[in-house]
């Protein structure tokens, strides 16, 4: 195994106190292993809507600009108001940003189960990703099978475990079948096959004909557009055949939450559930909020009694909500099935300083379904 040179190259993000957030490439040092710890030579990170908030921390992204290489380099973007007073807190602090990558352990510490990781490809979730190296706890790694390919374990965490943590909370809260938005996603497709796989009744609520079309070809069954006139009589159809009473949202604000608890509020008056009651339905409908595709607020026109709610759903919390020994199974499943259920499909692959290139920022920040990129940080 090759030496570990002594600096590395480092996408940065800074808000500045001129209400611009920063993206530069730096060269910085090398991280060195404390005894648990492993350093990881990243070779594959994914960028997911949730990386775009630290790297960009709610600029306007029409405004990107490259700036003179003899200020650093790099992009700069403005901040609207509401999301200057939103990132005060970052302002002078220069931070990195990659949620989860995989990549191969070329140097660990002095500890037994980290020096047994030397050579091995892992993946990690733990933030800082977008560099040529990441320093991480050896328990924070997931060590991949001899043969795969840091291109499918790349983005093993924040998707595969989300889907699997709908179905797990799902069953928590007592529901038989849920609802989930934005379905021809990456992430929708997956859940579209363990659904299937685990028999679940799943809605799938698109926006366009050729999500519908996507998503009917891998197995679903219930696929509703939410652009055409129909939408809500689809929706409630498709609530009446599965019973879903639970909703998982990553557009967050609109309409939709709201629509889609009047649509459960209506099959639940259909099937008589719950029976007769002024108040609504006595059978507890519930949406939870995970992404923000739509940052404006979230209007809720109460038309659906008074058994519901509305929160906010993170993969973290949840994983602490459920414990070490289901986080296991969950992690050990998505390593089982990696190339199969919760295989990714990337429309580009693009080096460290693409990321802070205006022509590719322009394409992936757009957030289109299906259009995913993969940064290669070690290339």
């Amino acid at each position: 195994m090759s030496a570990v040179p002594s600096t590395m190259r480092q996408l940065r993000s800074l808000v500045t106190s001129e209400g611009q957030v920063r993206l530069t490439v730096e060269e910085r040092p090398t991280p060195e292993p404390a005894a648990g710890e492993v350093v990881v030579r990243v070779e594959a990170t994914p960028i997911n809507p949730s990386d775009l908030g630290l790297l960009f921390a709610g600029a306007d992204l029409s405004s990107v600009r490259a700036v003179d290489a003899d200020a650093g380099g790099g992009v700069v973007a403005d901040l609207p108001p509401g999301a200057r007073a939103a990132a005060a807190a970052r302002v002078g602090q220069s931070l990195i940003a990659g949620n989860e990558g995989a990549g191969t352990v070329v140097a660990a510490g002095s500890d037994p189960e980290a020096q047994a990781l030397v050579g091995r490809l892992v993946a990690g979730l733990a933030g800082g990703m977008y560099g040529e190296y990441r320093a991480l706890a050896a328990a924070q790694c997931l060590v991949l099978p001899d043969g795969t390919d840091a291109r499918d374990a790349a983005s093993c965490f924040v998707n595969p475990l989300t889907a699997l943590g709908m179905v797990e909370t799902m069953r928590l809260d007592g529901h038989r079948a849920l609802v989930h938005t934005a379905a021809a996603s990456n992430l929708g497709q997956m859940l579209v096959r363990i659904c299937a796989a685990d028999g679940v009744e799943l809605v799938n609520i698109v926006r366009r004909v050729e999500q519908a079309e996507l998503l009917r070809s891998l197995g679903a069954r219930h696929v509703v557009d939410s652009s055409v006139a129909s939408f809500h009589d689809d929706l409630v159809d498709a609530l009446v055949a599965t019973g879903a009473t639970v909703a998982f949202d990553a557009i967050g604000g609109g309409r939709l939450a709201g629509q889609i608890l009047a649509g459960m509020e209506a099959a639940a008056a259909r099937t008589g559930a719950g029976g007769f009651n002024r108040y609504g339905s006595s059978v507890h409908k519930q949406v939870y909020i995970y992404g923000g595709l739509d940052r404006g607020p979230t209007e809720l026109n109460r038309t659906f009694g008074m058994a519901w709610g509305v929160g906010g759903w993170l993969l973290t919390n949840f994983m602490t909500r459920v414990g070490p020994e289901v986080a296991a199974r969950l992690r050990q499943r998505v390593v089982d099935e990696l190339t199969t259920t919760f295989a990714s499909e990337y429309v580009k692959e693009i080096p460290l300083e693409g990321v802070v290139d205006p022509a590719e920022i322009a394409e992936f920040a757009r957030l289109s379904t299906g259009a995913k990129y993969l940064v290669r940080p070690a290339a």
